[in-house]
């Protein structure tokens, strides 16, 4: 049984129950929730006035008001959402790289944001792309830390899925909601399609882009064969200084146009390290792109 201190210390846990998640979008969900609606409902908290009509519920009529004012007005309350979040781990392996490996710092992401959601009620759902994604239980409820953990922990690398079929498969089994992908987004099929599943479901997305140090300055030198990790593809390659430079800027050119893919389509785009600081990485970095409040 995996224990907090392997995915989230002490200290974060404490701070990680201060915060909340961000929803962009309001989403109906199938219960009452913690979390304070645009949207007008009944619950305990008083928010506004508005004229009787004919149909409305007599129950919410203020009748203090009526012997006042000799008019009828309804109590309108904030209603409480039921927040979906869905937090999805690529566990391909090239995630499966880096010191730490990239896995491991995504699984801690996906923790600390399932745990953020398990504090404030909502129905949280973390799952590997891939046929584990099936196997992972909504949960709801600070209690069910552990169970979050135990299947975190139990997601090894190497799971043979795409991008697109990983997507595919996560839309057509759930609805709405808010969902953060962590990924490296390397697929030679592309990330673009499975991203526009998600919007299509209307789907309120943060990437979370998640690459090694070691990728972004690599120290290889010299003549060198490169193995791809998940197709075996290899390549001869002789790494100079112009070689590294042009791959360089091919990395950046990468970056920066999945940026731009995201932003034209109101995707929330971060780019993230394996050796940033998973606490500043959460309590700062996600605070400040407005992933959490």
């Amino acid at each position: 049984m995996p224990t907090a201190a392997e995915l989230l210390t002490p200290t974060l846990l404490g701070k990680l129950e201060r915060l909340e998640l961000v929803s962009r979008k309001i989403f109906r969900g199938r219960m009452k929730g913690e979390r304070r609606s645009k949207r007008k409902g009944e619950s305990v908290e008083f928010a506004d006035f508005r004229n009787y009509v004919a149909g409305d519920d007599l129950r919410l009529i203020d009748w203090n008001l009526y012997a006042r004012l000799d008019q009828l007005f309804l109590k309108l309350f904030l209603e409480e959402e039921d927040l979906h979040f869905h937090a999805l781990i690529d566990a391909s392996e090239s995630m499966n790289f880096g010191s730490p490996t990239k896995l491991h710092v995504a699984k801690q992401i996906a923790a600390a944001l399932g745990y953020v959601g398990l504090c404030h009620g909502d129905r949280v759902r973390v799952a590997a792309l891939g046929p584990l994604g099936a196997k992972a239980p909504p949960l709801r409820g600070r209690s069910n830390l552990w169970q979050m953990l135990a299947y975190l922990d139990s997601i090894p690398s190497g799971q043979d899925v795409s991008l697109h079929d990983g997507i595919r498969d996560f839309a057509l089994r759930v609805g709405t909601g808010v969902v953060v992908l962590i990924s490296d987004l390397m697929d030679k099929q592309g990330y673009e399609s499975a991203l526009r599943m998600l919007i299509g479901r209307r789907m309120d997305v943060v990437v979370i882009h998640l690459l090694a140090a070691e990728e972004l300055e690599p120290e290889l030198r010299g003549d060198l064969r490169l193995v791809d990790a998940e197709d075996n593809e290899a390549a001869e390659v002789t790494l100079n200084d112009f070689a590294l430079q042009r791959y360089r800027q091919t990395v950046s050119t990468f970056i920066e146009s999945t940026r731009q893919f995201c932003g034209r389509r109101n995707i929330t785009y971060l780019m993230a390290r394996n050796d940033m600081p998973v606490e500043e990485l959460i309590t700062k970095y996600l605070l400040r792109r407005g992933v959490l409040r």
